[in-house]
C-alpha cells in the first residue's frame, strides 16, 4: 500500500491487516461509536502546549508534543512502531491528518489518512459503541526519515528559489493582513467534498491547485498557523505524488521578530 489516503471501502476488506486510530475525543469514541478494532488517540493527547512557538520553542518542531509524550500515548494505546495505521475524526480528516503528520515526524513511517470520516464510514458500514479493552505496548519513537519540517533558514532560503511555490493554509483575511513574500492563499476546506467527506476528485484537485499556480513536479512550502489545516494540505498533497513538501510552523510574530519581511494585500 503505497498512496497515503486510502478509502472506507479499502478500510472495510483491510481491517485485519492495519490498526485503526480514531482521534476523536473518547466520549465520541465510546458513545457514538468508532470504527470496528480503532483504538482512541484523542487529538488533544497529541498536540503541544498551545503557543509552544511563541514561548521560544524550536519553530521546526512547532506544535509537535514532544518525544516522550508521543511515546507514552501511543504506547498506552496498544500501537506498535510497525504497525500500518489508518487514521480517522469526523471532520474531513483534519484533525487525523495532524495525527499522521506527527507519526511522520516521529519516525512512524507507515501511516494513512481514511479518505472520509467516521460519519463516511457509518453510511455503509458497521460500527462499534464502547471502550475496547487495549493491551499496552513499549512504542519507542524512531528517527524520521520522512519528516517534512523544515526551519527558519530552510525557509528563508526556499523564498529565493523560481521552483517553490509557497502556500499559506490560513484564512484570507489572515493572508491579506500579512503573509510571507509570494504567499499564495489556499484554504484546506476548498481540497473537501461535503457529500463524500473526503477529498475531492484527483482531477477537480488539480485543477484547483493550478488555479493557484501550484502544478505538478513542483516544490512545495507549506505554512499556517494552526498545525491541522497545514497537515491536511500536506496529506492531500502527498496522495497527488508531491514528493518535495517543506513544513513550517513557525509563527509569523517570530518571522517579523527575526527581521524578516511579510507582504501584504
Amino acid at each position: 500500500m503505497t498512496d497515503i489516503v486510502v478509502s472506507t471501502d479499502w478500510l472495510a476488506d483491510h481491517l485485519d491487516e492495519v490498526r485503526v486510530v480514531d482521534v476523536r475525543d473518547g466520549w465520541e469514541f465510546d458513545g457514538i461509536g468508532h470504527i470496528p478494532g480503532a483504538v482512541n488517540v484523542p487529538f488533544d493527547t497529541i498536540r503541544a502546549a498551545e503557543h509552544a512557538v511563541e514561548r521560544g520553542a524550536d519553530p521546526a518542531e512547532g506544535m509537535l508534543p514532544g518525544v516522550e509524550t508521543w511515546e507514552e500515548v501511543l504506547g498506552g494505546a496498544g500501537i506498535e512502531p510497525d504497525d500500518t495505521l489508518v487514521a480517522y475524526d469526523d471532520t474531513h480528516g483534519v484533525f487525523a491528518a495532524r495525527f499522521l503528520v506527527t507519526a511522520l515526524a516521529y519516525g512512524h513511517a507507515d501511516v494513512h489518512l481514511l479518505n472520509g470520516d467516521f460519519s463516511a464510514w457509518s453510511r455503509d458500514h458497521e460500527v462499534e459503541r464502547g471502550t475496547p479493552e487495549v493491551e499496552p505496548t513499549e512504542y519507542v519513537a524512531r528517527e524520521s526519515e520522512t519528516s517534512p519540517f523544515v526551519d527558519f533558514e530552510t525557509v528563508e532560503a526556499a523564498l529565493t528559489a523560481d521552483d517553490v511555490a509557497v502556500i499559506d493554509t490560513r484564512e484570507p483575511d489572515e493572508w491579506a493582513a500579512g503573509h510571507l513574500p509570494g504567499a499564495i492563499q489556499l484554504d484546506w476546506r476548498e481540497l473537501v467534498d461535503d457529500d463524500s467527506r473526503g477529498l475531492k476528485p484527483d482531477a477537480e484537485l488539480e485543477s484547483i491547485l493550478a488555479d493557484h499556480g501550484v502544478t505538478p513536479g513542483a516544490r512545495v512550502l507549506l505554512y499556517c498557523n494552526t498545525a491541522r489545516r497545514i497537515s491536511h494540505t500536506y496529506v492531500a498533497l502527498r496522495h497527488l505524488g508531491y514528493e518535495d513538501l517543506m513544513f513550517y510552523e513557525g509563527s509569523l510574530a517570530e518571522w517579523e521578530a527575526r527581521g524578516a519581511p511579510l507582504e501584504s494585500a
